[in-house]
């Protein structure tokens, strides 16, 4: 797959840019964000690139800027100087609030760098996300920094390389760091860039409290997982119990294995011929509520409430119900 479908597949995937949309590209003259104005513009959005002028390195950053200018038409705008990297990605996207959605060249290089970073830094592998919450988008997270390079050599496209990136935090990793790794495992950036894609995360509090509680299957151990739920570890088995929120419904049982849901054609109360569509009709549940009804069942399907109006025998009491809107 060309660089442009896979680009264009990724930005479909993750919603990032509508179709034959406004985005402005946040440009450094680099070649990773050469490309990146490039292949949006050959991808058929109306692409607009600005170029944010810091000024800390002197003649080198005036030349960047004018390149931007001439050969990419940016807009240059100026900034004041920062004193760290996160300090200069910041201003530039304070100074560009206005220009939703703005795409920034990032590449899963520069993911492979930041997961590795975080991991010594803070020990978390979160990596950069595919669109931050203030619209800055990163259509270019599936190529690696070698293929944007080829990109712009295959299209005549010149780019401009910052002197001072070995010297940075970045460039260590890039330069030395990653070499010994993949000197040590071939697999190295890959693993790492997985470790760094987006996924849905525990709170590290409650992520510890399973781990304490998983450590061991010697006797019985609990834990507090907070919002009225606790995890119970009898020996080997693990269990939820806890209130559960159903509508306005808020229900709570001590029995492990049962199930809420809403009723099915045929439903009937375990142990009795009686019809659950009866048992709401009867109650006078209204006609558009019995759709959501909650029902509890027993793992296998059996009915054994019908949560406020009726029970199967033996089960009286084994579901607790609050309706708090009454």
């Amino acid at each position: 797959m060309s660089v442009a479908a896979r680009v264009e597949e990724h930005i479909r995937t993750h919603g990032l840019i509508d179709p034959g949309g406004a985005v402005t590209c946040l440009v450094s003259g680099g070649a990773d964000s050469t490309c990146l104005w490039h292949v949006l513009g050959e991808l058929g959005y109306r692409v607009e690139a600005v170029h944010v002028h810091h000024g800390v390195r002197g003649a080198e950053a005036d030349a960047d800027a004018r390149h931007c200018a001439e050969r990419l038409g940016a807009q240059v705008v100026a900034a004041p100087p920062a004193g760290s990297e996160h300090e200069l990605r910041e201003l530039r996207y304070a100074l560009t609030a206005d220009r939703a959605p703005r795409a920034t060249g990032h590449t899963a290089s520069d993911q492979v760098e930041t997961v590795l970073y975080r991991i010594v830094s803070s020990g978390s592998t979160r990596g950069i996300r595919v669109r931050r919450a203030d619209g800055v988008v990163r259509p270019l997270l599936p190529l690696w920094r070698e293929e944007t390079e080829e990109y712009c050599r295959a299209h005549g496209l010149e780019w401009r390389a910052d002197s001072t990136n070995p010297t940075t935090k970045r460039g260590l990793i890039r330069e030395r760091v990653l070499p010994l790794l993949e000197e040590l495992d071939g697999r190295a950036r890959q693993s790492l860039l997985a470790l760094g894609a987006e996924r849905p995360r525990l709170p590290r509090g409650l992520e510890a409290s399973l781990v304490e509680l998983l450590s061991s299957h010697a006797g019985t151990r609990s834990a507090d997982l907070g919002g009225g739920v606790r995890a119970v570890r009898t020996y080997d088995v693990l269990r939820l119990e806890g209130t559960i929120a159903w509508g306005p419904w808020r229900l709570e049982t001590d029995l492990p294995g049962l199930v809420v849901r809403t009723r099915r054609p045929g439903d009937r109360l375990a142990g009795r011929s009686r019809k659950v569509q009866d048992v709401l009709v009867d109650a006078k549940v209204p006609r558009d509520e019995r759709d959501a009804w909650p029902l509890v069942t027993t793992e296998d399907g059996a009915v054994v409430t019908v949560v406020g109006l009726a029970e199967a025998p033996g089960w009286e009491g084994a579901v607790r119900a609050v309706r708090e809107n009454g």
